[in-house]
């Protein structure tokens, strides 16, 4: 028997969803026969012809040329197979298209086609289609992209170590656009200099590395102790392209910021060590942040809108009283979340919340409690704690790094994740 999932999909495509003719999908019957059988599923012969014609229809377009009707159908066939094994591994771990997701991607396709919905439907039906088939065959087309994202990247493993080689291996394109604004002191070695001699240039440097860190004036100490010739100008080098620096001192200074001191970077000449006055070339990525405390009254079994309403008015004139916010969001908080660490959402920003909450965060002052205000998760009173900017901008380079790495890896690993589908699946191909 096939699952109640693949027989509400069974007409359904795979190919572009407006191009399809349902008046010839209408014509076959449910059981014009069985194509394949896998698992506790049937692929159709209908679906199959479906299928070809919509390919064939698609090759036309493109003036690609068409293979013979037999390789055709048994590629189709192949095709079908590899969809069905998919669908259901994402039927056994319960995913599915919600209603919401389903009507963003129609609105999408009719954004493609420069309509609105209701017209991109109307055209639909004045093409003598079933907007019912076209709406399904979306569905299936989301369907098995949210299977594949989901399941095939948990699959997938980024180590930090990788995420450090990769940054390591594009620091040149960093560096390309890179200036900073540099002072450096160098502690020189001489040619053909002993290991003593080596060592004890070490030990001079680290010290006074630890000097600069400590606050002292980088100027001065370079003044007083630097063998290079800018010793004079208190270290300064201007204004440098990191990529036309040696490698060994681009790869020492390419991650440091504004203000910060490299550690001894040992050359043949001796030890530098730098100190990057200014920073160009390369984007902050500065965030407002709000460190907030909320209390979440929400509807339930046993609580309606009207006695949900009357609780958080009641909470907000506790706190006016004086009342802890700490100990009212562990007694009364329906967010179980933020509940038992006092309310407390920690530092959010922008685009992490619901609107409605992120206008009341936005517009309470600091150490101010919120008048009570709903969102779709019922009811809320916020407290805004602090306020400040961060630069996100590592976080953010982390973060393309890593998803460059999983991109990298994630078709290769569809294509093993199929393959096991498939060898772990009975398949019966019908003659």
């Amino acid at each position: 028997m096939r699952s109640s999932y693949s027989q509400r999909l069974k007409a359904t495509l795979v190919g572009a969803a407006i191009a399809l003719s349902s008046s010839w999908a209408h014509s076959q019957t449910l059981l014009d026969g069985v194509a394949a059988v896998v698992n506790d599923s049937l692929v159709l012969t209908s679906e199959v012809d479906e299928r070809v014609v919509q390919v064939q229809r698609d090759l036309r377009a493109k003036g690609q040329a068409l293979p013979s009707d037999q390789v055709l159908r048994e590629k189709v066939l192949d095709q079908l197979i590899t969809e069905q094994v998919q669908l259901q591994a994402g039927e056994r771990r319960g995913i599915r298209v919600n209603d919401r997701q389903l009507e963003a991607a129609l609105n999408q396709v009719a954004n493609n086609n420069n309509l609105t919905l209701v017209e991109f439907r109307n055209a639909v039906i004045a093409q003598g289609q079933d907007f019912d088939t076209v709406r399904a065959n979306i569905e299936r087309q989301l369907l098995l992209s949210n299977i594949q994202k989901t399941l095939v990247n948990q699959r997938i493993r980024i180590s930090d170590k990788e995420v450090e080689n990769y940054l390591n291996s594009e620091a040149s394109q960093k560096q390309a656009s890179l200036e900073m604004e540099l002072s450096n002191l160098l502690v020189a070695v001489p040619a053909k200099a002993s290991p003593a001699t080596i060592r004890a240039a070490a030990k001079k440097a680290q010290s006074y590395y630890q000097r600069a860190l400590a606050g002292e004036n980088f100027a001065s100490l370079a003044t007083a102790h630097s063998d290079a010739q800018n010793a004079l100008k208190g270290g300064t080098l201007g204004w440098r392209v990191v990529d036309k620096l040696p490698t060994s001192l681009a790869d020492g200074i390419v991650k440091l910021k504004k203000g910060d001191i490299s550690a001894p970077i040992q050359t043949p000449n001796g030890f530098y060590i730098f100190k990057v006055n200014d920073v160009r070339g390369e984007t902050q990525l500065l965030v407002n942040q709000t460190k907030v405390r909320h209390i979440l009254v929400a509807e339930n079994a046993i609580r309606d809108a009207a006695q949900a309403q009357a609780l958080i008015q009641e909470i907000k004139q506790r706190l006016g009283k004086g009342e802890s916010f700490e100990t009212l969001a562990q007694t009364y908080s329906d967010d179980p979340g933020s509940a038992a660490d006092g309310g407390s959402l920690g530092w959010t920003q922008n685009g992490q919340m619901v609107a409605a909450f992120e206008q009341v965060m936005n517009q309470t002052d600091i150490g101010k409690v919120s008048a009570p205000f709903q969102s779709p998760f019922g009811w809320h009173i916020l407290q805004v704690e602090d306020r400040r900017q961060q630069d996100l901008s590592e976080e953010k380079r982390l973060a393309d790094a890593n998803n460059t790495l999983r991109q990298r890896r994630y078709a290769e690993e569809l294509n093993y994740w199929v393959r096991e589908l498939r060898t772990d699946a009975y398949i019966d191909i019908k003659s």
